[in-house]
């Protein structure tokens, strides 16, 4: 359940933790709901400000964590003290584990082949009771309306209820929207886990993950792929020390 939201450069951003996220998606997708998970990074919020419609996605999407620790502490600077941070790859394995002791079918779309084929062998050896019904690693390229029919049919028929989407941000998020209502699955927008659950690619330590430095560690590890994402940053710092100073002065004045 939702405790409490904010506008983070206009972009909504929900606090929640993680069993309060886990026991949402499980009631959503037993409810055979279409709804869909947003994780909120720096450059997701950056991607909002910068773009109508992406902000509107985002806006209407049923969750939007924040996965990242600037927006975090940002969340609890807004008055959000109890704000904690979600993150896709650490909440994924928690919400297979639920749903592989509730008996809920999840399926997974997105990825290379390979990442695919490696993530769902990874995921029925560490959760053997998991029904995993559906896996789909997409073409690059947009697919065509009969294409689009054809996935959308295939996840019906398999009775997918929870779907781990891993498109890459923003383009995952585009995706659920687009499919919000035709889906009726919880669709969680979780990227990178694809790679990092399987082992494909590692992970910062997480003691970088906790101090905020884990865009660091991807950056230097994935420099050529990465980089412009990471251009984001020191613009992100200016615009939302102006958010805050602009937010205590006017609470100065309701004060005085």
């Amino acid at each position: 359940m939702i405790t409490d939201s904010r506008r983070i450069l206009g972009v909504r951003v929900d606090a929640t933790d993680y069993p309060s996220c886990v026991a949402q998606i499980l009631n959503w997708s037993r409810q055979e709901h279409s709804r869909y998970v947003c994780f909120g990074t720096v450059s997701a919020v950056m991607g909002g400000y910068d773009s109508q419609d992406y902000r509107d996605t985002l806006d209407r999407a049923d969750l939007v964590t924040a996965d990242g620790m600037p927006l975090v502490w940002l969340l609890r600077w807004l008055g959000v003290p109890r704000a904690t941070r979600v993150y896709g790859p650490d909440l994924m394995p928690l919400a297979l584990e639920a749903a592989a002791e509730a008996g809920i079918p999840v399926g997974f779309y997105g990825g290379t082949e390979s990442t695919l084929a490696r993530l769902v062998a990874r995921v029925r050896t560490r959760f053997p009771n998991l029904n995993v019904a559906y896996a789909k690693s997409p073409p690059f390229r947009a697919l065509t309306a009969e294409e689009d029919s054809h996935v959308i049919e295939d996840i019906a028929r398999a009775g997918v209820r929870i779907l781990f989407v891993g498109l890459g941000s923003p383009k995952q998020d585009f995706w659920m929207h687009a499919h919000a209502g035709r889906i009726h699955a919880v669709m969680l927008g979780v990227g990178a886990a694809f790679d990092f659950f399987p082992g494909t690619k590692p992970q910062a330590p997480r003691w970088m993950r906790r101090i905020g430095l884990e865009w660091l560690f991807r950056l230097a590890t994935e420099p050529k792929r990465l980089w412009r994402r990471y251009l984001h940053n020191p613009r992100f710092v200016v615009l939302a020390l102006g958010q805050l100073l602009r937010t205590r002065l006017n609470e100065h004045r309701r004060t005085t």
